[in-house]
């Protein structure tokens, strides 16, 4: 067999490796090493800021960093990086640039002038996250017919994601669902927190209100749920949301804020009695992913991401009512929970983080023979008068509609 050639591969967009932080890091490492392991220079740019001069390695998994700052404010941070990693790029050059995130598309031209092939995974529905005001909505709008238009190929991680970009722009997209890592941990560490073996409820998110944790704390207030809720995430940007979600806790939750320690996140995926998931408006969640890996019975909520990930396995909540009778029935039912939680554990095993690798590599391969020579034009289909955006048939996040 000849052996293909390879590649060098830029990733931009993210706060890049190692992985510390969200589903687009996550994908960067898991990916990126995968495709340094088999041959291909893999250049990934990471966001650096003042306090961590001495922290920036320049190599990770065989992947090559490049460490650059950005203006540190949320609605600044991730274009502003974003724009000095693509100057730096389009000095250098490569084959293929994978860039995350679609609000970073209004960069894209610089790369296209430069000849680079670009592929642009969009990730979820940014502009329905609550933490975005009224021009941060409409630039994320703008964003993604940008991406559509002047991306050579775009990547949904979900199919929720693919069937809204072939809806709104009539844009096909490149499908690549996340990785499932399949654990089995001991479960030794859990003594550390105070915890025992599926002894506790577990909800792991960042604070926002989109991530439906409100509505998990408000439901486990009002059970008769035994078991203590152990909340583990923060909020760097809304210190009046995280205020009002210990509100809601009584003396039965447990916040840990962010646990960064592998080993000890893994045991609490795999030691929790369920494990509660309120994301709204992304694709395909890792943390939810890393769940069903670790065999955990998951309480999601109602949303199309969620269904196609865990199907009839999964048990739904819509409101604080729902979250109430699922935590009931589970400490209720340990037989039908631990059920759930082994048929989840088995369909974690068509999310394999080499097959998405292999996805990546046959688009990079692909753009870099041949980027396509016409792209969709990247304006909204027309709708009937009176009719729903295809995001909001899709999804509501309780007590906000984008």
């Amino acid at each position: 067999m000849t052996r293909q050639p390879s590649l060098a591969i830029a990733m931009v967009g993210t706060r890049g490796v190692p992985a510390h932080y969200g589903g687009f890091e996550t994908c960067v490492e898991e990916v990126g090493s995968r495709l340094a392991a088999r041959g291909h220079r893999v250049v990934v740019y990471c966001r650096s800021s003042a306090d961590e001069a001495t922290s920036r390695p320049a190599e990770h998994l065989g992947m090559e960093l490049v460490h650059l700052p950005a203006v540190p404010r949320r609605s600044l941070e991730t274009l502003s990086h974003t724009a000095a990693s693509v100057a730096h790029l389009a000095t250098r050059g490569a084959d293929v640039a994978l860039v995350f995130n679609a609000a970073n598309a209004p960069l894209l031209p610089v790369l296209r002038a430069r000849r680079i092939p670009v592929a642009t995974h969009v990730d979820g529905l940014e502009w329905l996250r609550s933490k975005w005001g009224p021009v941060g909505r409409r630039y994320y709008r703008a964003a993604e017919a940008l991406a559509v238009r002047w991306s050579d190929a775009v990547i949904a991680d979900a199919q929720g994601i693919a069937d809204y970009y072939l809806a709104e722009f009539s844009a096909p997209t490149t499908l690549i669902a996340y990785g499932a890592p399949i654990i089995d941990p001991a479960l030794d560490r859990l003594a550390e927190l105070g915890l025992r073996p599926h002894g506790y409820h577990l909800l792991v998110a960042r604070f926002e209100p989109e991530n439906n944790i409100h509505l998990v704390l408000e439901g486990y207030r009002d059970s008769a749920a035994r078991l203590p809720l152990v909340v583990v995430g923060s909020a760097p940007y809304s210190d009046a949301y995280t205020a009002h979600l210990h509100g809601l806790g009584d003396d039965r939750v447990r916040f840990l804020g962010g646990v960064w320690d592998a080993e000890l996140l893994d045991q609490l995926y795999a030691g929790c009695c369920t494990y509660l998931h309120g994301h709204s408006v992304g694709g395909t969640n890792p943390s939810l992913l890393r769940a069903i890996g670790a065999g955990a019975p998951t309480i999601a909520f109602d949303v199309v991401f969620t269904h196609d990930v865990l199907g009839t396995a999964g048990v739904y909540f819509a409101d604080g009512a729902g979250v109430r009778a699922a935590l009931e029935d589970a400490e209720r039912d340990e037989p039908g929970r631990r059920a759930r939680g082994e048929r989840l554990r088995e369909r974690a095993r068509d999310y394999r983080w080499d097959d998405v690798a292999d996805g990546y590599e046959d688009l990079c391969r692909r753009l870099a023979a041949a980027p396509p020579a016409q792209r969709p034009s990247g304006r909204r289909a027309p709708r009937p008068a009176g009719a729903a955006a295809p995001a909001r048939t899709a999804v509501t996040v309780a007590g906000h509609v984008g």
